[in-house]
């Protein structure tokens, strides 16, 4: 198979994993496609989402947004799970749960995506109003974003940062 063969099968395998969870959501929320598309004006028309919901359509991520709010469940709750999401469960996984990131190192890097990573975290230590500046504790749910900025699969987000020197090493005694 060629490379766009594979391409395509995944992206129709994803298209249905979002559109599985698109289902789930809207069941779980006891609306029936023509529910969703009266109450939404139809913006979400029933013969569209069921599209959606059948992966044979891909929705658009500002079109995903304005589901999510119509919904009022945020965005990510709209795609599908991933075994690290699941819950931290998995001992068996190779990646692990936690990640702790030597933010001091990182902020010397050059490059476009150490920069994206550095506002991610900075990001996530206003949130948690954890200003110590130097480490940072992510979890498994922030390895997803970080997956994306990296490039690579999420399993594979520990080695890469270790690849790259990025994982706080506590000193030893």
């Amino acid at each position: 198979m060629s490379t766009s063969e594979n391409e395509s099968l995944d992206e129709l395998s994803f298209a249905r994993l979002v559109g599985e969870r698109l289902r789930q959501i809207r069941q779980q929320k006891k609306l029936s496609l023509s529910e969703v598309e009266s109450a939404t004006h139809q913006e979400f028309k029933a013969s569209v989402m069921g599209a959606y919901e059948r992966g044979e359509r891909m929705i658009s991520v500002p079109r995903l947004e304005r589901l999510a709010n119509f919904y009022g469940v945020t965005v990510d709750q709209l795609l599908p799970r991933d075994k690290q999401r699941e819950g931290d469960t998995q001992s068996q996984s190779a990646a692990p749960t936690k990640l702790r990131i030597d933010v001091a190192k990182l902020s010397l890097r050059e490059g476009k995506e150490f920069k994206m990573l550095e506002r991610l975290l900075r990001m996530i230590q206003v949130q948690r109003q954890d200003f110590n500046g130097k480490v940072i504790t992510v979890r498994a749910h922030d390895t997803r974003a970080i997956a994306v900025i990296l490039d690579v699969a999420v399993d594979d987000v520990g080695a890469k940062l270790a690849e790259l020197d990025l994982l706080f090493v506590p000193p030893t005694a």
